[in-house]
């Protein structure tokens, strides 16, 4: 005579479900950080307008331009010059950058933690979404760190000049420490990766 093996985690059923639920809550944290992403949207795009206008000889535009990149000069700027344009443009950049870092926080952050996007065959599915985890979105936000300082970093030595040397080292082993941390956590995923095969 068979009988059936006792179920003794039915009782239990409740609790793991509100747990395994609570991943709701972080549902508001990532419509922040799109509300945060449309901010980062709106200042591009006025620091845009602010480069079209000084580059048709708005004074009070090249004024906002200067103020905002931080440059200083003993010469009075009357003009856009090429190392404002270049400080302009790297800032630029760095918001797209810092854009693109809050995509994969979003995306592969819900995706991993929250819930399934089910994005599968859409024409327009990030190749790196189709095999993202934890280990991997990890990666990629190193790397991403690392280009936005790179960025930082490349300002910083543009503009030397209004900044101490103090400062010019700290951000210099700043960079480093995450050049070192990125390579780090890439070497730990791959030894984990390695060990994850051979259990297999």
């Amino acid at each position: 005579m068979s009988s059936k093996p006792s179920s003794t985690h039915g009782a239990l059923r409740p609790l793991p479900t509100l747990i395994f639920a609570s991943r709701w809550l972080q549902l508001p944290l990532y419509l922040g950080l799109i509300a945060a992403q449309g901010v980062y949207v709106f200042h591009f795009w006025v620091e845009l307008v602010h480069l079209m206008e000084a580059a048709f000889g708005s004074t009070a535009a090249l004024d906002k331009l200067v103020n905002s990149i931080g440059y200083k000069t003993s010469a009075p700027i009357t003009s856009l010059n090429e190392t404002v344009i270049m400080l302009v443009v790297l800032a630029l950049i760095d918001v797209v950058m810092i854009s693109n870092l809050l995509i994969m926080v979003i995306v592969g952050g819900y995706e991993t933690f929250v819930s399934r996007l089910n994005l599968e065959g859409h024409p327009d599915q990030p190749e790196w979404l189709s095999h993202v985890n934890a280990s991997v979105l990890k990666v990629k936000l190193a790397t991403a760190i690392i280009g936005i300082s790179s960025i930082h970093l490349l300002k910083t030595f543009i503009n030397a000049d209004n900044y101490s040397d103090r400062v010019l080292i700290a951000q210099t082993a700043i960079h480093i420490t995450f050049l070192l941390s990125a390579l780090a956590i890439a070497l730990t995923d791959r030894l984990l990766s390695h060990s994850s095969d051979k259990g297999h």
